[in-house]
């Protein structure tokens, strides 16, 4: 009994170091996303809204998709900027689910990433189970240098989303999609029960290891964000505005 009693701890333990390591590869393909997708300026997230989000948000094409209810599930990762316009922070990780916009479309994998750029938006993500579209408004973001063509639709959205499916990035509406917090991934990764609220807006929460390259290149492709103030109830400490 006793023998059979350690094997069990053996697999459970085993078990979560895989889960660990799987939370660090979805990190990891998170960066690789963005690297692709900003290393092609001309179409690419302008400039200017990547520098006014509050928060950048990355479902990596490769991670765990599957059929449910007749829908699509992928997996992402979460970042915002620290006090809405600081530093980036570390990392929230969600699922994204939802048969109208497709992860998967004709077997063709989709990278999804989406920018929130404001912190009513921000705020709105961190409850659970949330329908964009409807608990927080979302619209296709525009694609170039900056984002002067950018429709009245698409400045007044709180969340600007994008899709890469074979090396094509465009502006995609994620309405109807379902983002729910995962925070049991989120417990495995900072090895300990976290809400997602004190990981991304709490300034005592520290970036595990396995988010440094991925807030390392947020910081390259925009260092600061613009003149924002952020609520008390979402940062956690007074306002703050940069200059």
């Amino acid at each position: 009994m006793r023998k059979l009693a350690m094997a069990l701890i053996g697999v459970l333990f085993c078990s979560t170091l895989l889960l660990a390591s799987d939370e660090a590869s979805q990190l990891s393909k998170a960066r690789d996303v963005l690297d692709e997708i900003m290393a092609t300026p001309d179409n690419s997230i302008p400039q200017d809204l990547l520098n006014r989000a509050v928060c950048v948000g990355i479902v990596p094409s490769e991670l765990r998709f599957a059929f449910i209810v007749g829908g699509n599930y992928g997996r992402g990762v979460l970042v915002c900027r620290r006090h809405g316009d600081g530093p980036w922070g570390a990392p929230s990780l969600f699922g994204l689910g939802g048969g109208s916009f497709g992860l998967q479309i004709g077997g063709k994998a989709t990278d999804i990433v989406f920018i929130v750029k404001n912190a009513k938006g921000a705020e709105k993500l961190l409850a659970d189970n949330v329908k964009l579209g409807v608990d927080a408004s979302v619209a296709g973001g525009p694609v170039g240098r900056t984002a002067e063509g950018a429709t009245d639709v698409e400045m007044r959205a709180e969340i600007l989303s994008y899709s890469r499916t074979r090396g094509v990035f465009a502006g995609v509406s994620l309405a109807g999609a379902v983002l729910k917090q995962d925070e049991d991934a989120n417990a495995r990764l900072y090895g300990k029960d976290l809400s997602p609220r004190d990981i991304v807006f709490n300034d005592e929460v520290r970036p595990p290891a396995a988010a440094q390259p991925l807030i390392t290149a947020l910081t390259k492709y925009s260092p600061h964000g613009g003149a924002k103030v952020v609520s008390e109830s979402v940062s956690g400490s007074r306002p703050h505005k940069s200059s």
